[in-house]
């Protein structure tokens, strides 16, 4: 069964709560059981910087949902919780992101894996290398070596 990261992030509301709740059904989604769950990490915005910090998780899971189908079901977590996409990098309730799908590469309309900087942004990296220490991000190399890069984003376990 293909194994992916999934990135998670909130930081309107509880978000605490909402990325225990997004965790909770992504389990629940077909065909997919979670691996490991990373810790909680406080987290400076990106982009748009006049909003609250952000609460950033992973979560490793095996799945036999294709690339898509598994961005589909994410969706569907994030419409569920009230999910508005008001601008880019706008503040938000809930946000899912497939990171990585083994080590594939898939660049289509609407779905890019590995996620688009994900390579350079460390509220990713340092949740993701904790579930996956092992991951590479294709075509930048292994996740913590990336991490090591970004030491200074504010990045702090919650």
């Amino acid at each position: 069964m293909p194994h992916a990261v999934i990135g998670l992030g909130a930081n309107l509301g509880d978000p605490v709560a909402q990325l225990r709740a997004a965790i909770a059904a992504i389990g629940a989604l077909p065909q997919t059981r979670v691996l490991a769950v990373s810790s909680f990490y406080r987290t400076a915005p990106v982009g748009f910087l006049d909003q609250p910090d952000f609460v950033n998780a992973a979560v490793a899971v095996d799945t036999a949902l294709a690339p898509r189908a598994l961005l589909e079901g994410l969706a569907a977590v994030e419409r569920a919780a009230g999910r508005e996409r008001a601008f880019k990098d706008a503040p938000r309730l809930i946000d899912l992101d497939v990171l990585l799908y083994d080590e594939r590469v898939v660049d289509e309309p609407g779905l890019a894996i590995p996620h688009p900087r994900l390579h350079e942004r460390a509220f990713a990296l340092a949740p993701l290398v904790e579930v996956a220490p092992d991951a590479v991000v294709p075509g930048h190399g292994r996740a913590a070596d990336l991490l090591a890069r970004c030491a200074g984003q504010k990045v702090a376990r919650i």
